[in-house]
């Protein structure tokens, strides 16, 4: 379980990690760092503040800047999402549906919410990593992949019907 995933807004906690890593000197870059570069994900799930120890850690290191990124859940997104799961119970006639439908609705009550946030810091050509997130953004996540996911199924299906 992820040590600040009870909190339904990490925007004061973001705020808070602002404030950390400049008393210590160092710099925030914004940015986020993707999936396609080396990296080692922090792990201290026992404490809930081990973002700092993961602050300290990078000015051990001698770590120049700290890169930091956010997720706000912005209207847009949900809608989409909402949209997308109604195709999905559209093409994809299972009752399983009805409960991701629900579940994204209630995402409307999370918009403007940070949900996810990420520090990193390179180090001899590894990302470190520190990410947190919240309930609701973790099942959107999970929302958003099973979304996906029947899509292609969907896509396959649709494409082998069309073949002579």
């Amino acid at each position: 379980m992820n040590p600040l995933m009870h909190f339904d807004n990490l925007a004061s906690t973001k705020d808070d990690m602002v404030a950390f890593i400049a008393g210590h000197g160092i710099r925030r870059v914004p940015a986020h760092a993707g999936d396609d570069i080396p990296s080692i994900l922090w792990e201290d799930e026992s404490n809930p503040d081990s973002w700092k120890d993961f602050v300290e850690t990078a000015k051990a290191a001698g770590a120049a800047f700290i890169t930091m990124s956010d997720v706000v859940l912005e209207k847009e997104d949900v809608e989409l999402l909402i949209e997308e799961v109604q195709e999905q119970e559209y093409h994809v006639e299972m009752v399983t549906g009805a409960n991701d439908l629900d579940e994204a609705q209630t995402l409307v009550g999370h918009i403007g919410k940070v949900g996810h946030l990420q520090l990193g810091f390179p180090h001899q050509g590894i990302m470190f990593l520190y990410e947190t997130s919240t309930e609701w953004y973790d099942r959107y996540q999970q929302l958003l992949d099973s979304v996906g996911d029947l899509g292609d199924i969907v896509f396959e299906d649709e494409d082998e019907d069309e073949q002579p």
